[in-house]
Order: C-alpha cells, then structure tokens, then sequence
C-alpha cells in the first residue's frame, strides 16, 4: 500500500491556491506558474528545530564538576542547564518548570547528574546521550529543599530541607528511604528553638557512617547513621554559611556570617581550635576584630608536598565601599587576594583526585561570576588565569545588531582569524584549559558561517560559527576614530543619547570585497576596507550632511554660507561645488539652538590603524537649528559601483566612497515620479518642526523600535546617524554641509504623509516616510527598458518600491575623476506595510545577487592591487522586446509580491499575514534554490516559495515575548537562523530538514568512557590498626527491609521522559538505531550473563550430586543387603 503523505496534499492545495489567486490578481498575458520556473522546493525540504546555544548562561544560580569526566554544569534562575567540555563542546537543556537552579550534583563518572530546583524538586539527567534527558523527578509537597549531597560512589542522596530534616533519596531508583534524620533528634535537646535550614551535608572522608550537618544558626552536628544519634554537637554564635573537610577527617573549618572562620578539631566540640577573620583589622588591645562580610563559602584543599589551600568567597571589611567581589587564596603564610568583575555565585576547587581521603592536589579554582566564568591557576605564582576557550563574550558590551552569513567565501575565516589573533591579551597560564571532557561531533556542514555582532560600545566582534560551534575572530573598535569627551562640559549638549553614543545601530557587509560599512546612534557612518598591512592616518576628512526642517534656507551660522549640492533628480556632479578652504563652524553658544554641530567629533591626531578594518570613510549627520539628526534607518554598500546609499525619515543620500563625495539626497517624497498615483498632498498642517524624539508609527517595525527604545533603555536604539572619514595626504580639512530639500509638495513638511488604511485619516495617521531598505542591482530601472543598468531598489515604511538609475563612468582613473550619474525612475510596484527585503531572479529563478568587486588589499602595491582586482562585471545582454528576463521579489511586513522586469507586471503575491506583522525577511538559499523565509511577530516562522510565494513551512515557534529576539532575528543560507535569547545567548535553528536528519550526528558528546582513578592506598600499619577510611553499607541503612518505606505524601515520584522507555521510543534515524542496537546489546550482553552464571550455578550443583552420589557409594559399597 502507497504511504500517504498529508505535506504533499498541502503542496498540492498551496500551489492550486496560490497560482490561481495569483493568476487571478495579475496583470494581463502573465505567464502561468508551469510556464515560468520549474520549482524544486517542497514542504519535505523544511522542519524546524533547535540546534546550539552560545554565550554565557543569562542568570548563573548554580555549578558542578566531574573530576574524572572533566565536565562542568552551570545552572541559572531560569530552570536552564549548560554543559561545558573541551573547547566546541558545549550543551544545553532546559528544565519544563523553569525554576530556578539551586544545587548541582554529578554522579562523577556516571554520566549523570542531579539537579535540585526552587520549586522543590530533584531531577536525575541521563548525560550519556548527546542531547541529555531527564530519567527521574521527585517532587516534594510538604518541604523545601536548601542542600543536596551525594557522597562519591554512593547512589544515596542527602536531601537537606528548610525544616531541618534530612531525607535519603536512592538515585537509581528516585525513591525515598525510610531513614530520617529530625531535626529534633539531631540538635540538643535542651535547645528552644529551631536549629534553621539545612545548609550543609557532609559525610566523614574517612568514615562513611558520621554525616557532618550544619544548621544555619551555627550548630553542627556529626551524626552517626548507624546508631541514629548525634555523636557530638559543636555551637558558634554567628550564622554557617558553608563547611569543608580536611581530608584526614579529623577537622573541619566553617565559614560564617561574621566573616569569621572557625576551625574545629572532630572529638573537641567544645570550643574551635583557632578563629581567623581573614580581612578583619586586628586591634592592638587583643579585643574581637571589627566584623566583616559574610563569608559565603570556604574551600579546604591539602597538597602532599606542602602546605593547604583555603579558598574563600566574601569576608571582606565593611569599610571597602564599592570594592569589587574578591576571591581570597590563603596558602600557607600568604594570602591573596583577586578582584573579580562582576559579583561571584560560586565557585569550586579543582582538584586531581576524586576520593575525599586522599590528599587533594589542588590544581585551579573554577570562579563563576554574574556575567563571566574564570578559571585560576593554582600551580604558578600570581595565581593567572586560563585563556576561556567558549564564546562567552558575546555579552561583553550589549548587542545592539546581529548578522548571519552561511556558506560565505572560504579564505575569510583564516584571514579574520590572522588579524584577530594579533589582539588576544597576555599574561594568561601556560597550562591546559582544564575543563576537557567530551568529543566533538563528526559534522556533516562544512561550509564557512560567519556571525557579527554589533555592541554598544560601537565594537564589532566576527565569530567563526561553522560546524555548530562558535570563536571569535576579530574584534573592531569603531570608537577609536572619535574622541573621546571626558565630561559633560566637553560634550557641549551634543550628543543625542545619553549613553554609549558609539553603540551600533546597523550594518552592511559584502563578504567578496570585505568592505564593510557600520551605522551607529550619533547619526555617524564608518566604511571599512580589510587590509593586512598597518598604516598610520594623519588627517582625517569629515563629511557632514544637515537636513533643514525650516522652509527658509539659512546661511551657516558661523558667518560662512554653508554650501549645497545639487540634488535635482538628474545625475549630479559634487565637483561642481568647491568646499570652503576653512571647516565650517558650528554654533554651540547658551544664546542660540546648536546648528551645524555634529554630534560626535572626529579624531584630529595621527590614527594607528592595524591590520584588519581600516577606516576608508566616515559620514555625519548635524543638528539643524536645534533639533537633531534623525535616525537613520536603512544602510546599503556596493563595492563594484563603489558606493554607500542610507536612508532615514528625510530621504536618502548616495556617497561615493571612492570620490570620497556626496552625490545624491534627496526627500522621500521627491523619489515619486509627478505622474505616480501614490502621490498626494497631505490633508492636514503640520508643524515647522519635528520633535527630536519622533519617529515613524505608520509601519509595524517602526512601531516596535519605538517600543523598544521606550521599555529598555538599555538598547538605545532611538536615535541613529552616519559619519564617514577618510585618509587623506593633504594637510587640507573640510566639510560639506549639503541641505536636503524640501518637499515641493509643502514648504513646511518634507515627508510625505499616508494612511495604510481607508478607514485611518490621515490626520490621525501623518508620519514620515522613512527609507526601510535597499538593494543594488543590475536591472531595468525604467518601464519597457531593453537594456540593463546598474539600479538602486529603495523600499519606504509605506509599503512603496522606487526604483533609482546610475550611470557609471568606466573604470580605472576615469571612475575616479568622471562624476556618477543619478536619477530617480519613480515606484515600481506598492505593497502593504514597510519594504523588509528586495531581491532580483533570472528568468530561470535563480538568484542575482549584487555585483561585487574581488577583494584587494588597498595598502598593497599597485601592481598587486591591479593582479588582484577583479573588474566589474559589464552589463548583461539586452532584453529581448516583450519578453521579461528578470522577476523582482519584494516583501512586506504584510505582503509579498513578485513583479516581472523590465514590464514591470505583477506575477505572483502573497498575503503573508493580516493579524500579525513581519519582523524579519530574507531571501536565502536552501536545497540548491531560493526561498523566502519570514519570521512573524506573533512567533510564526514560514517559508514562500520563489517565484511562486507558495507557501511552504508555517510553524509557530517562538512568540515575540522580547524586542532583543526582534531586533536581533536573523536567517542565512541553507536553513540556518539565529536571534538572542537573552542578553548574553545566541540561539542556533535551523529550518531544513536535512540538517535536523543530521543533528544527532553533529551534536557533541559529553560522556566519553574513562577508568576511574584507583582508591588510594590505605598503608601497612593503617591496614593493620583500622586507621584508614571506614566503608559503610548504606544499602543496609537505607534500604526498604531496614528503614521502611517513606510517607507517600512526602514527594511524588515522576518518570521522565528520558527513561529507557522514553529512549526507545524517541530515537530516530541512524542515531536511533545505533542506540536501539546498542541497547539491544546490552541486553543481549546481560541475558548472556545470566545465563552464564545459570550455567556455572547447574554445574556446580551437578558436580555436589555428583560428589554426594560417590560418597553414598563408598559408603555402602561393601555392606549386604540385610546390612542396609
């Protein structure tokens, strides 16, 4: 019988709906689906799934080590779990409840490990399968767990609770014991009040059977297990924080609220055999020292060869305000003292052996901070640190922006790489990172990805994200071309964000030419070239760009008249203008509005640049009568036309970075050709002038950046500008001060105002239009075209795609000195809700992507540049009269449309959604053809086919709980995705089938066999005299024939979904059915056994038979018969 399919029923029904509702709304003579592009894409290419996350875990709460599998588990107040191994060795799962993470405890070399929850409840996590699963869960009902122990090689777990008791839990099993210890049996009992929550279990490291237990109001007890009795009590006055063995099990040490620490000798209860106040002031006159700070937990480690570690967290004196969190190290006579960044959650010891009776050879101090994981060498003197190997620095300064580029040219990554290793700090340890367990996985994806962040400190970092893993590469300062003011006197009242006034707000990047071209809030543009050679830039050229509000034109305040470009709609020669000789001033004075002041200022000294990003360009925007630069909203380079196009709510501008000149602004409203119907005169009067914070709500995306700039400040997304400068040898400094012009339309408005509804007036919904997108392309900018030219789309919030001509002069010294042609061709075609994306197809629907120019390094000799420089391509043949050779596609946050060039007739659209918006739209490769791929508002993620828009994945995925998961979204090539889903973590998804087929293969693994270390050596005359550790059979103890079975009501046993059952069921694909094998083994493996031991069990029996048969023969074999 054929295997039904529903995907292909839903192919089948899309691609009937959509190619007749397409037909039915397209333009007459429009060629059917079947006659165009012969489509491969179908739903079966598509699944969506989570593959890695990156970064540091957002709200660390808990850590745990496995001494012999060298892996480190980090729990965080949001119920997540992150495993660390060797570098690329990274996972994460998450627990249903989201609680928060309070104690971790591996089951060392078990691969296991047990999690106890704010909400009560412990969970056992298979880890040795690659993504972990949760065996066990128990849940208690009438008590609140504070501490869990589970002692080495034991499957008993220690449960402290906030009543004082302790309760015994068998981790194989996940059930209670009956054996309880009460509070009241453990404190005195002529004690009156409660001893507090449990905040330690400990047992003897030399005897099994004495469990250590400190209450919070400072008593400890040592209890004996098998006796059920306290067999001493040992009482402080100030409140235990935590307490360590020595490992001979004679003394503990206790850290307290007081910042004291209290040694106690095991059989003298009566009083600590020393107190110490680490970083208390001793007074002269032998008087108690001054408290300190609660000493949150000590750590007591012994060496063989020398003297012990004290490792302590806290303590610190009272008077050291505003002192960092500090580490103390105590080693013998010497104390050391290290300041951490940010405050300390925990830490743990590393130490060479995993037995808690033997000398513990400290090696390193794991530290895990709010915000970062340092890890201290014990072994060299100034105790450094390791160099981190994991991408936990994605947080180091907060993203602002997020790119995503899979399958980009090959050399980059080495090349990046180069650059980049020139910048990593000195002074770290020389020794292993010492956190190396688990094997990366044999990945299938070999393609080059490539991740940029953007910060608020205006950096950039470059991550290498191939093979599911995640290093950065490069990191740009782009600060470094501005000054830096040292107070608000200096700052003059010019900057438009209080804070961070570098962060970047977008960027455009071209991976074949690595040029790259950087937008940040202060209304600045950077461009970048790659260069591998260092070079030194003495002057720096600053071109400035104003936007004029007023109807009137001012000269400059400053007494010069500030010079304006040529902005007609025909092509424009910046040449034709002569800058002034002298900067122009600006007015800054108390009298008047600031005019003509950039909100940034640039470097005037001599600029070391160093190999890698280069500043080629910086362009910026001035304030203007008072008011400042508006946000720039979309960004654009081409480096084979050698230009940078941006857009914000007053128009857009065309800089020629070669020229180092401005060659085009202009008003949005000026791009409508006179005859296109879109254009009308607003109904209503508006001011002369915008207030600084407005921005445009007439589309959904420009709605969500004003929200997110209102609730979180942090983002400082609300206001945005560009800055260019560049090299230059001539000692000469100037600016252009190039005004747009105003709307013909009205004198006191240049934007150009609509309703997106008919039921809206336009009174109720004016706004400005703002430039929402570019794309360079070769195409027919005009109706009817026969041949190709280089174009510009531009798409505008109001859902409208203008079309630009260029003319460029031929290449070589004449695209040096020949002016660039520019004019406007009016709309294209108008969609609904602002341009997200814009792409161009052949006629076969194959992508086109930009024309680019091969990298070259502009520092290299001429001769090389000219052996490496790949011209521009020339212009494609001409279009055939009345035939379309190309498809536009453009998509909305509404819609998507697919228009037939040069005729410029609408093919195919799509409505994408009518309840919700679009976020985030790309047109990506995937399966060797192109998609286009959304991600909605309402959490939806969907794929359209190209050119048909038939719809091809719709999966509601992650509803929009977070403007960050907005602003960050971002797809690439072959089905891969990423957003931040915190502050500090990168989330890897992938749409593609193939790849969630091949996850278990790429994953890593966690759990690699290793022999656990030998016990050490109990010693002749130890072995002798029974001094050496005391084992103890706690299944004796514990068990349901000694102590019963636990009240059923006290927790609630619930199987998860990891169990072998679950397992079983869940496996798939290859994977599955290696660990369907492989279980099958196992069991095959066991049966075998038993049947062995069955076996050798009936041949020992038939060998007693056969002996007890013999002596019965001897015995009466010599007796007649009447002797019997």
């Amino acid at each position: 019988m054929k295997k039904f399919n529903i995907r292909k029923v839903l192919d089948g029904l899309t691609a009937v709906s959509s190619s007749s509702s397409s037909s039915a709304t397209a333009q007459p003579g429009t060629p059917k689906e079947n006659d165009v592009v012969q489509e491969t894409l179908q739903s079966e290419h598509f699944q969506l799934c989570k593959t890695v996350r990156h970064g540091f875990p957002y709200q660390p709460s808990s850590m745990a080590f496995d001494p012999v599998q060298k892996i480190l588990a980090v729990g965080t107040q949001t119920g997540a779990l992150r495993l660390f191994g060797r570098a690329g060795v990274e996972c994460y799962c998450q627990h249903e409840s989201g609680a928060a993470v309070i104690q971790l405890q591996f089951l060392i070399n078990e691969g296991a490990l047990v999690s106890a929850l704010a909400d009560d409840s412990i969970h056992l996590w298979n880890l040795r399968q690659k993504i972990p699963a949760i065996l066990h869960s128990l849940k208690f009902s009438r008590e609140r767990i504070t501490y869990c122990h589970l002692p080495f090689q034991s499957k008993w777990l220690y449960i402290g609770t906030e009543r004082g008791n302790i309760h015994i839990v068998n981790v194989e099993s996940f059930t209670l014991s009956g054996y309880v210890i009460m509070w009241n049996k453990a404190i005195e009992l002529s004690t009156k009040t409660h001893p507090g929550p449990v905040v330690h279990i400990s047992d003897n490291p030399m005897d099994e059977g004495k469990l250590l237990i400190g209450f919070e109001c400072g008593v400890v007890v040592l209890w004996d297990l098998k006796s059920k009795k306290a067999d001493y009590r040992y009482n402080y006055d100030e409140a235990i924080h935590s307490v360590a063995w020595h490992h001979e099990g004679k003394q503990f040490v206790c850290s307290h609220s007081d910042g004291t620490l209290t040694t106690w000798n095991v059989r003298a209860p009566a009083k600590p055999a020393q107190i110490i106040t680490p970083h208390g002031k001793q007074p002269k006159d032998g008087k108690k020292p001054e408290p300190c700070k609660p000493i949150l937990k000590v750590e007591y480690k012994t060496t063989r060869a020398g003297d012990p570690f004290m490792v302590l967290s806290g303590g610190l004196s009272y008077d050291t305000v505003g002192r960092r969190a500090c580490l103390t190290v105590m080693h013998g006579k010497s104390t050391a003292v290290l300041e951490m960044d940010y405050p300390i959650v925990d830490f743990l010891t590393l130490c060479e052996t995993p037995y808690p009776n033997d000398f513990q050879e400290p090696y390193a101090v794991v530290v895990l901070l709010e915000k970062d994981l340092v890890v201290i060498d014990l072994g060299q003197i100034g105790y450094p640190i390791f160099e981190n190997p994991y991408p936990l620095t994605v947080h180091e300064s907060p993203v602002t922006c997020c790119e995503y580029f899979a399958d980009c040219p090959a050399e980059l990554i080495p090349a990046l790489y180069s650059v980049g290793s020139r910048q990593k700090r000195q002074g770290y340890s020389k020794k292993e990172w010492p956190i190396s367990g688990g094997n990366w996985g044999q990945g299938a994806q070999s393609y080059p990805e490539i991740i940029i962040t953007g910060h608020a400190d205006g950096s950039i970092k470059f991550w290498d994200a191939s093979a599911l893993m995640l290093q950065v590469l490069y990191k740009l300062k782009t600060a470094k071309v501005f000054e830096r003011a040292r107070g608000k006197e200096e700052k003059g009242g010019t900057d438009i964000v209080e804070e961070d006034p570098f962060a970047i707000q977008t960027l455009s990047w071209c991976p074949e030419s690595r040029m790259l071209c950087v937008a940040g809030v202060s209304a600045h543009i950077i461009i970048y070239r790659f260069s591998k050679q260092e070079v030194n830039t003495d002057v720096l050229l600053e071109v400035r760009m104003q936007c004029e509000f007023s109807d009137v034109d001012s000269p400059d305040p400053g007494g010069e008249q500030t010079p304006t470009l040529p902005t007609s709609g025909a092509s424009s020669s910046p040449q034709e203008s002569e800058p002034p000789t002298q900067p122009s001033t600006g007015s800054n004075s108390s009298d008047g509005p600031r005019d003509n002041i950039p909100c940034l200022q640039v470097r005037s000294s001599t600029l070391k640049q160093s190999p890698g990003y280069q500043v080629e360009l910086v362009i910026q925007l001035v304030w203007v009568s008072g008011e400042p630069p508006q946000q720039i909203t979309s960004l654009a380079i081409n480096s084979s036309y050698g230009l940078v196009v941006f857009g914000n709510s007053n128009g857009l501008a065309v800089v020629d970075y070669l020229q180092k000149t401005l060659l085009f602004n202009m008003g949005t409203s000026e791009l409508y050709s006179p005859s296109e119907p879109y254009q009308r005169q607003p109904h209503s009067p508006r001011k002369a002038r915008q207030p600084s914070g407005d921005i445009p709500v007439a589309s959904c995306m420009s709605r969500i950046s004003f929200l997110y700039t209102e609730s979180v400040k942090k983002l400082r997304s609300s206001h945005f500008s560009k800055s260019c400068y560049f090299r230059d040898s001539s000692p000469l400094q100037y600016c252009f001060s190039p005004q747009i012009p105003k709307s013909p339309l009205n004198a006191k408005d240049n934007s150009f105002s609509r309703s997106r509804s008919s039921s809206v007036t336009s009174i109720d919904r004016e706004s400005r239009e703002a430039i929402s997108s570019f794309h360079f392309c070769e195409s027919f900018p005009r109706k009817a075209d026969g041949l190709m030219n280089p174009s510009l789309l531009v798409g505008t919030t109001q859902g409208s795609v203008m079309m630009v001509a260029l003319s460029l002069p031929p290449t070589g010294d004449q695209r040096l000195q020949q002016p660039v042609g520019i004019s406007s061709c009016g709309t294209l075609v108008r969609l609904k809700g602002g341009i997200l994306t814009m792409a161009l197809l052949d006629a076969a629907g194959t992508l086109l992507p930009p024309s680019y120019e091969q990298w070259y390094d502009p520092n290299a000799s001429d001769e090389e540049k000219e052996k490496n420089r790949r011209r521009r391509p020339a212009s494609p043949p001409s279009s055939q009269e009345g035939q379309d050779s190309q498809y536009a596609v453009l998509c909305s946050e509404k819609q998507a449309k697919v228009v037939a060039m040069p005729s410029q007739t609408r093919v195919y659209k799509h409505n994408i959604t009518e309840t919700s918006f679009v976020l985030r739209a790309d047109v990506v490769l995937m399966a060797g053809a192109n998609c286009i791929a959304c991600f909605c508002a309402n959490g939806h993620i969907m794929t359209l086919s190209l050119p048909s828009l038939r719809p091809l994945l719709d999966v509601n995925y992650l509803p929009l709980t977070d403007m960050r998961i907005a602003r960050t979204f971002c797809f690439s090539n072959l089905g891969q995705a990423l957003y931040l889903t915190s502050p500090t973590e990168i989330q890897r998804i992938t749409y593609s089938q193939e790849t969630c087929d091949n996850l278990q293969e790429m994953l890593s693994e966690l759990f690699t066999p290793v022999e656990t270390p030998e016990a050490p050596n109990r010693g002749f005359f130890k072995g002798l005299f029974g001094g050496g550790a005391q084992s103890l059979d706690r299944e004796d103890l514990f068990g349901e024939t000694a102590a019963g079975k636990a009240s059923r009501s006290l927790a609630q046993h619930i199987p998860g979904p990891g169990s072998m059952e679950g397992m079983k069921g869940a496996a798939s694909g290859v994977v599955g059915d290696l660990a369907r094998a492989r279980i099958a083994l196992d069991e095959r493996g066991q049966k075998l056994g038993e049947l062995e031991e069955r076996t050798a069990a009936m041949m020992a029996s038939a060998e007693s038979f056969s002996k007890h048969a013999h002596d019965m023969m001897l015995k009466y074999k010599d007796k007649k018969w009447y002797q019997l």
